[in-house]
């Protein structure tokens, strides 16, 4: 396939190298020298200088020539643009990242009819995730998967969790082993598919994927000394900070969000429903001090800066804040922070709008395309023909290549866990997750 990638930034890079490694043909464009002298020292593709919302430095690209469109820089305008003109242009599929949730949340225009197929809101992706961790606190790693029907989480195993020293088998009776599917177990950097005989040991971790309440339920008896918090702690009232205290008002935790700004606090304030906006630095001890006792606190800090971010964990966990989350967006600050073990969760909004993009690249029949930020490998959902291999065949006698664990299914609106007897059926959309090397074996299937 080839791509015209417009916007050669840090996201845009992220999606070049995705893109490289998927074998596609890509072109990229960008105004800044320096960002494509970097893409091109590193990647093979082409790079075309100038404004990605000019018609005349598409056509130096040739746009033409191009089976999918991405604009992905820091300006919604041009993104935009970019995608309409390339429409224009013939090109079969247009994407545009934008970051003014207005866009997204418009019932007057018809954005598709302009010329964009897809408008992803990077913020709203990076909330999402946000939300997941701090769902789930105890978690390496969570994912939503079927627009959130299902969630995919990694969890260590402590040396006080009933799973410890045992194997999967001994739980076959557990009323959660079939609302639960185990589809990888690290340990040591090395990944298996778990089995009956597999033996979990402490420091592993378990990979799993079902319904939120089967998963929230599972944790809890995994994990029985785990103490959950009261009170959630956003730094930051700008676009994610404000989209993840909007989910997090869904719960029953309490959330506080801290904002400097003080009209930008006001703002906050009139567009929540029971969150706490206090007008304060979000990164400041005495701030923080106020908020409440600090073992009942997580901390999330989601202001723009990379570095603000770090500080503000470090002062929470010296207040004794048990579970503290940073918005970076470096690719060198999230490999040193996460190699310090600094915070608790290192939340990438680059990984986020590329998973949102990601599946838009794989093929009109690839309904999900998700990669975690710790376990190698992609989940990858599809919809089954009536003469798709697989139809009318137990899942028990599927032979699925090496690497390839069928995840979750999803049947009339119904999620299904994908094990034993259950035997797939035509119109069902499936999700395997696959490692790295054995993501190619998957493609007959996704095709058939």
């Amino acid at each position: 396939m080839r791509i015209l990638l417009v916007g050669g930034g840090v996201t845009g890079g992220h999606l070049a190298e995705q893109f490289c490694a998927d074998g596609h043909d890509l072109v990229v464009v960008d105004s800044n020298p320096s960002a494509l002298a970097a893409l091109e020292s590193r990647l093979d593709l082409m790079t075309v200088r100038g404004n990605g919302a000019d018609p005349d430095t598409l056509e130096r690209a040739d746009v033409e020539r191009a089976d999918l469109l991405v604009a992905v820089t820091e300006s919604d305008e041009t993104n935009l643009l970019a995608c309409i003109f390339g429409k224009a242009r013939g090109v079969g599929r247009t994407v545009a990242r934008v970051a003014a949730t207005s866009y997204a949340a418009s019932r007057h225009v018809d954005f598709a009819s302009l010329g964009v197929d897809l408008l992803v809101n990077q913020y709203e992706e990076h909330a999402r995730d946000i939300f997941n961790a701090v769902r789930f606190p105890g978690s390496i790693e969570a994912d939503g998967l079927l627009d959130d029907r299902v969630l995919v989480l990694g969890m260590p195993v402590h040396m006080d969790s009933p799973l410890c020293g045992r194997r999967l088998r001994d739980f076959a009776d557990s009323p959660w082993i079939r609302a639960l599917r185990f589809f990888a177990v690290v340990r040591a950097g090395d990944i298996s598919a778990p089995s009956g005989d597999t033996l979990f040991s402490v420091g592993d971790g378990v990979y799993f994927a079902g319904q939120p309440d089967g998963v929230a339920d599972f944790m809890r008896w995994a994990w029985p000394d785990a103490r959950p918090f009261q009170r959630v702690v956003v730094a930051g009232g700008g676009e994610l900070g404000l989209q993840l205290a909007r989910l997090l008002e869904r719960t029953r935790l309490h959330v506080t969000l801290v904002e400097r700004d003080p009209d930008r606090a006001d703002f906050c304030a009139e567009n929540l429903n029971r969150a706490l906006v206090v007008k304060g630095d979000g990164i400041d001890r005495l701030t923080l001090a106020g908020l409440g006792d600090p073992a009942s606190i997580a901390y999330v800090a989601a202001t723009g800066d990379d570095e603000d971010n770090i500080v503000g964990c470090l002062v929470a966990d010296a207040l004794g804040v048990p579970f503290t989350a940073a918005q970076l967006s470096k690719r060198e600050l999230i490999e040193a922070v996460e190699k310090r073990n600094l915070v608790d969760r290192v939340a990438d909004g680059n990984l986020a709008l590329v998973n949102a993009i990601l599946h838009f690249v794989r093929g009109k029949n690839v309904r999900a395309a998700v990669r975690l930020s710790r376990l190698p490998g992609e989940f990858t959902g599809f919809r089954l023909s009536p003469s798709h291999p697989w139809v009318g065949v137990p899942i028990r006698e599927l032979a699925l290549p090496p690497g390839i664990v069928l995840v979750t299914l999803l049947r009339q609106n119904a999620v299904l866990t994908p094990v034993g007897d259950l035997a797939l059926a035509a119109g069902d959309d499936v999700v395997a997750y696959t490692t790295l090397e054995a993501r190619p074996r998957l493609d007959p299937f996704i095709r058939a």
